[in-house]
């Protein structure tokens, strides 16, 4: 569960989509990551630290009021163990009474609009740097043909999922446990080419945040062992 969380919080597909996106807005509007004078990467390294930071705080004040709901719906209730979204969406009965499925279905599609564009869009970005593909969401499909069918294909990929009889639940963390362990070794890596010292030069990097980086990639490594040796 600990591996689980870690890999729903540093996802491996974060760093394709967080790396491909800043890369284009720098491209898009001039930023001077890689200009001579200082006071100009230090202006675009601080534009990038506050929409991280931002965005860090948001999403985690949203998974706290998801941990909040789930304890005060499904763990009152006695409910410690959900095969089906059915049973999931039946906790919220007390709250929503007869409108609980149109309540559960709405999240559901809300989350969907938001993941599936981002996972389908990582997934593009990472294989389209592998083979060399122009890839780029402000390219329109008839430029940049293979990195639209590589979403295309994500997305009718996980649509298939829907017809077979795997736990949608399980599967979800499951998942969850692969990408924490997947997360490590890119972790190691980002850390590595960041601590190196063309990237040095080019964005010098401040030496707390160099620290807890690589305090995270052995605390995630520390995890994902521990999950192996339990296991056995």
């Amino acid at each position: 569960m600990v591996v689980a969380i870690f890999g729903t919080t540093i996802s491996p597909y974060l760093f394709f989509w967080q790396a491909s996106q800043e890369a284009e807005e720098s491209r898009l509007s001039h930023r001077h990551m890689h200009a001579e004078n200082s006071d100009l990467k230090k202006n675009s390294f601080r534009t990038i630290s506050i929409d991280t930071w931002v965005g860090m705080f948001f999403s985690n004040l949203i998974a706290f009021f998801i941990i909040v709901t789930t304890a005060a719906t499904l763990h009152t209730q006695g409910i410690t163990h959900i095969d089906t979204a059915a049973q999931a969406a039946e906790a919220l009965r007390p709250i929503g009474g007869p409108l609980t499925f149109a309540l559960f279905a709405a999240g559901i599609i809300g989350t969907g609009l938001l993941a599936v564009p981002v996972l389908a869009g990582s997934a593009a970005y990472a294989v389209a740097e592998v083979f060399k593909l122009r890839g780029s969401l402000e390219l329109p499909a008839s430029r940049a043909i293979g990195f639209y069918a590589i979403v295309a294909a994500a997305t009718i990929g996980g649509s298939a999922l829907l017809v077979t009889k795997i736990d949608p639940i399980a599967m979800l963390f499951w998942t969850a446990v692969i990408n924490g362990i997947v997360a490590v070794p890119i972790m190691a890596a980002t850390m590595l080419v960041v601590s190196s010292r063309r990237e040095a030069r080019l964005v010098a990097l401040p030496r707390w945040l160099m620290i807890l980086g690589w305090l995270a990639a052995a605390l995630m490594a520390l995890a994902v062992v521990l999950l192996i040796w339990s296991s056995f």
